[in-house]
């Protein structure tokens, strides 16, 4: 994305696809030998096992954020082990992108951990509940996003010490015994009354040097709208210096309609969402930010970018 995340996947990608490519190069040009099976079976593997998964982090701002961290195992529990041990301090802070930081306490063990149908159950050391009062929730939120970000992963369950954990010992909150996304993360309440609350999932920019990285915050509004509209008046606030969170969205961004179908969403907007009429380009920073907005909000496929009812654009989320 930009310098960002996205466009590192992408170059990680081409590169892996070159090398697999000089591979078949020396195998039509070497007479065939063990030696040149072996370069071929070691890129497979290679290409295979290795990939980037999403993590939410915590970012200098006490955001928790979504970046990526390389997982060399494609097994579902080995993957959420992996994971754990990146989200804890001392884990695996090497795998940790500048400018983000592990927020498990020190010294927490996965006891066990299953997967079955959709569900991950983790059982964790009572290490766990050392984590600060100002972090407590924090840290549920990056666990259950993270988890939940792995495909196949609906939701999940924590335990501690056997015990499913039901209550946040500093903070008082109570938990759902079974979690996923809908618990919301870097939660934000503007509430007037007990009528019509909506939360609504939306992802800002943030950066770091030159790298742009994305920051769900999940507010709770007295709005009946649909949250497409929501989402895109949302982001229309370009900066909140306050938050430090950013919006590429163009100013006179208009969302003309908005329809679910066949697993899409189709987005049709007035021409201001457009960076240059000529080109018809709309930025890469703008199409992510919408695109992981509507995915965390909607059971879709693809995000359809449609302007002055032209389809433009057509974003993949799974």
């Amino acid at each position: 994305m930009g310098d960002g995340m996205l466009k590192k996947l992408s170059i990680r990608k081409i590169i892996l696809s070159s090398l697999a490519l000089f591979a078949m190069f020396l195998i039509y040009i070497i007479p065939s030998n063990d030696n040149t099976l072996d370069i071929k079976e070691e890129l497979e593997y290679v290409n295979t096992n290795i990939e980037s998964s999403p993590i939410f982090l915590m970012d200098q701002n006490s955001y928790m954020a979504l970046t990526s961290v390389a997982v060399n195992d494609t097994n579902i529990e080995n993957k959420a082990k992996q994971l754990i041990k990146v989200l804890t301090i001392g884990g695996m802070d090497s795998k940790i992108p500048s400018g983000f930081s592990a927020i498990i306490p020190p010294n927490t063990e996965v006891l066990s951990l299953s997967y079955e149908k959709g569900l991950i159950k983790v059982d964790f050391s009572k290490d766990i509940l050392d984590v600060s009062e100002d972090l407590e929730e924090k840290m549920v939120e990056a666990i259950v996003y993270t988890l939940t970000s792995i495909d196949g992963v609906d939701k999940m369950i924590i335990y501690v010490e056997g015990d499913i954990l039901t209550k946040l010992p500093k903070t008082k909150i109570n938990l759902p015994s079974t979690l996923d996304k809908t618990f919301g993360i870097n939660k934000e309440f503007d509430l007037t009354s007990t009528k019509d609350i909506t939360d609504v999932t939306i992802y800002y920019i943030n950066q770091i040097n030159d790298n742009y990285y994305y920051v769900p915050v999940t507010k709770y509004i007295n709005d009946d709208r649909d949250k497409a509209s929501i989402i895109i008046d949302e982001l229309s606030n370009n900066f909140d210096f306050n938050k430090n969170l950013m919006s590429f969205l163009n100013d006179g961004t208009e969302l003309v309609s908005s329809v679910v179908k066949d697993g899409q969403m189709q987005l049709n907007f007035n021409k201001n969402i457009l960076n240059d009429a000529v080109s018809e380009d709309i930025s890469e920073e703008t199409l992510e930010m919408i695109s992981l907005s509507v995915g965390a909000n909607y059971d879709v496929e693809e995000v359809v970018f449609n302007v002055d009812d032209r389809e433009l654009y057509k974003i993949a989320l799974k």
